[in-house]
């Protein structure tokens, strides 16, 4: 079974993702705009209470996310993805490493840049005619978000929510 742990933006800031989602990310229809926290993992079903009571106690030590959706940017060379910016905060850095400490599974692959995917699977041409125009709207949304989620992946690639977990502590 394959597991991720993520953070859903509100509304509003799903809603001005899935405008750009709907033309330019071939995922649109499997999950909602989100912030991955732990990449995706593979564990026995048998391992899942045990992953959610972990998850559950990083998320009674933490304090609602303040996040920031600073800019569009890109991971270009690398890949042709393009993202709203969430800026790394302290607060980002130390739930995304309890995550990964505190859930042995999976090393991450990536160094972590917390982001709203907005665009992917793109041709090299095309990234390189939709990233200037989606840099100059920009974006510049602060918001608080106060849950997290361990998701899973069903048979067809969608993701959906297995367990939802209230930020509840100081830090």
């Amino acid at each position: 079974m394959k597991l991720s742990v993520v953070a859903f933006p509100s509304k509003k800031l799903q809603d001005l993702a899935n405008t750009y989602r709907k033309r330019y990310d071939s995922h649109y229809t499997k999950i909602t705009p989100y912030i991955t926290l732990k990449e995706p993992f593979d564990v026995e079903e048998s391992q899942i209470e045990e992953i959610s009571n972990k998850i559950k106690s990083i998320a009674d030590q933490y304090g609602p996310l303040e996040i920031h959706a600073s800019k569009v940017s890109s991971f270009f060379p690398a890949t042709n993805v393009i993202y709203f910016k969430i800026e790394l905060t302290e607060q980002l850095q130390k739930i995304h490493e309890d995550l990964y400490n505190k859930i042995n599974i999976g090393k991450p692959k990536h160094v972590f840049i917390p982001h709203i995917t907005i665009a992917r699977d793109l041709t090299e041409t095309e990234h390189d005619d939709i990233f200037p125009q989606l840099r100059m709207i920009g974006i510049n949304e602060k918001e608080e978000i106060d849950r997290i989620h361990l998701i899973y992946q069903l048979e067809d690639g969608s993701w959906t929510t297995y367990e939802t977990y209230k930020l509840t502590g100081e830090s």
